[in-house]
């Protein structure tokens, strides 16, 4: 069976890596930030599942600085990936890998949809 989210092409920026996923029939282009591809590498979350999380969330909060908050449960884990947008770019800043029990709202809240 083929993953939900796959990474068809990616490309090196001098702030981070653009990945081209594709989801469906649809493609999404989304900048990584340096920092969010080392805090992946850190709780050890592959860039298909955080591509997931931000393109097939369970749900998405409002953060600060107007920024997204993405959330996908895993077992007793939650990828939490921040993200904003430049311009129509989705841009992660930075993802975590807390418990679900300390952010997770009950999967009804959609502030948010890169893909609608």
């Amino acid at each position: 069976m083929e993953a939900p989210v796959q990474i068809i092409a990616s490309r090196r920026e001098e702030r981070g890596i653009i990945y081209t996923f594709r989801c469906g029939d649809a493609e999404v282009e989304i900048l990584f930030l340096n920092h969010s591809i080392e805090r992946a590498k850190k709780w050890q979350l592959s860039i298909e599942q955080i591509g997931e999380c931000l393109l097939l969330p369970d749900e998405v909060l409002i953060g600060h600085f107007e920024r997204y908050i993405a959330h996908k449960v895993i077992g007793k884990h939650l990828i939490r990936a921040v993200y904003e947008y430049v311009e129509a770019l989705p841009v992660v800043i930075t993802v975590y890998f807390p418990y679900v029990d300390r952010y997770f709202q009950g999967g009804s809240t959609y502030e948010d949809k890169i893909l609608e």
